[in-house]
């Protein structure tokens, strides 16, 4: 694989967090997304284009002023790594939890595969306790 195809894998992915996670742009999904893409941990989720709108939806209506500042990304071949840290209002309800006019900031990784310059595969780990311990939620609040 190339170098360029690389250095073009990271710029999709870093389109992808600024327009999509960040922006919550649902246009950006028919763009940077593989038809058949497959979001491997976001829970029961559609697979497609549709899961990924549907699940920017329910983001939108929870979340506000969500800022994802990227640490690091490291890309080979199909693959590319990235360490990040998201920051967002919960101004409805979000993951089970009411709305608390709080706001968060989180670590998260998040591994992509890349097919023909689109994102076919998703996988990520994030800080959830700590997000539900900033938001106040129920148990996660009193550790």
């Amino acid at each position: 694989m190339a170098i360029d195809t690389v250095q073009d894998n990271k710029a999709t992915v870093r389109r992808y967090i600024d327009q999509v996670f960040a922006a919550g742009n649902a246009d950006a999904v028919d763009e940077l997304l593989a038809d058949d893409f497959v979001a491997h941990t976001y829970g029961p989720m559609k697979p497609g284009r549709e899961g990924m709108k549907a699940a920017i939806t329910r983001v939108a209506a929870g979340l506000s002023d969500v800022v994802m500042t990227i640490e690091d990304m490291v890309a080979e071949g199909d693959r590319v790594a990235v360490r990040l840290t998201s920051a967002a209002t919960q101004t409805g309800p979000f993951m089970g939890i009411p709305p608390s006019g709080r706001r968060y900031e989180i670590e998260e990784i998040h591994w992509f595969r890349l097919r023909d310059g689109r994102i076919a595969e998703h996988w990520h780990q994030a800080d959830f306790l700590g997000m539900r311990r900033q938001l106040g939620a129920g148990d996660a609040a009193a550790r």
